[in-house]
């Protein structure tokens, strides 16, 4: 029988991890930079619960998760509105045009 331990996690955190950060590097549309910000933050919120599952940490872990979910979603919140203004002004949210902006 197979049982899912504290290894299986940190794999699939850091698989997460490492796709938020190609994302991140990759895309030049603004709206994958952001979904490649929101895995990266899911994989530390992961690593923190895995930890305070399997290890020592109790709810502290969870707690943090919590505030790092506020956080991702507060971060979306305000990137959703930067995003839409910069459409605005350069009627595209390619992210390498940023450098044409004024300010």
């Amino acid at each position: 029988m197979l049982t899912i331990g504290l290894t299986h996690y940190l794999v699939l955190a850091a698989a997460l991890l490492c796709c938020g950060l190609y994302v991140m590097t990759t895309k030049r549309n603004a709206v994958g930079i952001l979904i490649g910000a929101e895995l990266v933050l899911n994989a530390a919120a992961l690593n923190l619960v895995a930890f305070a599952r399997y290890g020592a940490g109790g709810l502290d872990g969870q707690v943090a998760t919590l505030f790092v979910i506020v956080l991702a979603a507060a971060e979306a919140a305000i990137a959703i509105a930067i995003f839409v203004n910069y459409y605005r002004v350069l009627a595209t949210i390619d992210a390498d045009r940023g450098d044409t902006l004024k300010g």
